[in-house]
């Protein structure tokens, strides 16, 4: 135990994925409202918490120049809707604004990690729905529908096992913008009831009869989000290829690890600027 208080808490921020995403209507107040199949991957940020008598955030590993720390940063928001002290490193591996719930990710740790060293309870789900409209599910980590503005979460049936590709080609893409482009936002939800899929390749069947409703106004504002679902879908053994939620990261299906594993090193080969992983569905 001694030890474990010494070290303090860490937890991991899982990549969030919008195999789904139907902007299905717009609220009074501004609000898009949604209906999107959100599965979360073994790639992400971790976010490791100290006791302290002081609030401080530290934000390391790969794509930390891209993240300033600053008060509006997730992490330090979620720490104070904690009313929590820590000293808190943030080792950033996933992109920034890309589509994958990053901030989110990071939001919903700091929650956890938080809750653990002090032993409280986690916010009431209204507080965490002031974070952003993702970090409610990334607080459950597991394939959900999300509806609402992000509020009403229900869990997935269960899934087959799926590896997935993640591509993003370094364009930050701002989600109000792509708001902004949407040519229509009352666009058809999913099915009530969503099948029980037995297979990859039926998930990837589903998963072709439903839409990204974001993603042609996303291409507006970066036409290389086409290009990243064009050299993903180009792989031997890629199911589907699509990008996740308001991009620029687009996801490639797979079947099984070792074909992902084999696109990945491809694409990265090809395109040697982009951020490129390969990843299981966590289940």
């Amino acid at each position: 135990m001694a030890t474990e208080a010494k070290a303090g808490h860490s937890e991991f921020a899982p990549a969030k994925i919008n195999l789904t995403l139907h902007i299905t209507g717009q609220r009074a107040d501004g609000y898009h409202l949604l209906d999107s199949l959100v599965v979360f991957a073994d790639v992400g940020d971790r976010v490791h918490v100290h006791a302290s008598d002081q609030l401080s955030l530290q934000i390391t590993g790969p794509q930390a120049a891209a993240l300033p720390v600053g008060d509006d940063n997730l992490v330090l928001r979620a720490a104070r809707l904690m009313g929590a002290t820590a000293a808190i490193t943030l080792e950033k591996i996933l992109p920034v604004a890309s589509g994958i719930g990053g901030g989110s990710a990071d939001a919903a740790a700091t929650l956890r990690a938080l809750a653990r060293l002090g032993g409280q309870n986690l916010p009431d789900a209204g507080a965490v729905l002031t974070l952003g409209a993702d970090v409610p599910v990334c607080l459950t980590g597991r394939a959900t529908r999300m509806q609402g503005v992000g509020e009403r979460l229900i869990a997935a049936p269960p899934l087959p096992t799926g590896w997935l590709v993640l591509a993003n080609p370094g364009v930050a893409v701002a989600t109000p913008d792509v708001f902004r482009g949407l040519s229509r936002k009352d666009n058809p939800p999913m099915p009530r009831e969503m099948p029980r899929l037995r297979s990859t390749a039926e998930l990837a069947a589903f998963l072709q009869m439903m839409r990204n409703d974001m993603e042609l106004p996303a291409l507006a504002v970066a036409p290389m989000i086409g290009t990243v679902k064009s050299a993903l879908s180009a792989q031997p053994g890629c199911l589907i290829a699509r990008m996740s939620g308001s991009g620029a990261t687009c996801f490639g299906l797979f079947a099984d690890g070792l074909t992902a594993s084999a696109a990945a090193r491809a694409v990265q080969a090809a395109q040697p600027g982009w951020w490129v992983a390969p990843a299981q569905m966590l289940s």
